[in-house]
């Protein structure tokens, strides 16, 4: 498989802040208070972090054209969330005492966002089972 052009990865780059702006928007109107746009931490990054009520939830959007963003939801990538969400709950231990959930919001297209909630759980231990 060839290496994406610079200009193909600038592409997918811009999608995907787009993607993740209109995730943003969609959780918004739900009613869910964005915390965190974008949270990096040594474990990898975290799409947005919102908080609604008593949950505290980590989000990863995807963002496809021809709705091929399930596909882009993997075991690999649901392990990377939950190591940074460990992490972030590491340093915001104020938030430690709310319910974590993982979800995934599915972008791309002219379709309507998808919004999985709890597409994902983690054990004590950080191990995932995908859903």
């Amino acid at each position: 498989m060839s290496k994406p052009s610079r200009r193909a990865r600038r592409r997918a780059y811009h999608s995907g802040l787009w993607g993740e702006r209109l995730a943003a928007f969609l959780l918004m109107l739900k009613g869910y208070r964005i915390l965190h746009w974008r949270y990096r931490t040594g474990a990898g990054e975290i799409d947005l972090v919102v908080r609604r009520g008593e949950n505290l939830v980590f989000v990863e959007v995807k963002s496809r054209k021809g709705g091929a963003s399930a596909e882009a939801v993997h075991p690999a990538q649901a392990a990377r969330l939950v190591r940074a969400g460990l992490a972030f709950l590491a340093k915001n231990q104020r938030l430690s005492h709310l319910n974590v959930r993982f979800d995934v919001i599915l972008t791309g297209g002219l379709t309507i966002p998808h919004h999985i909630k709890s597409a994902w759980v983690a054990d004590s231990e950080g191990k995932t089972a995908v859903f």
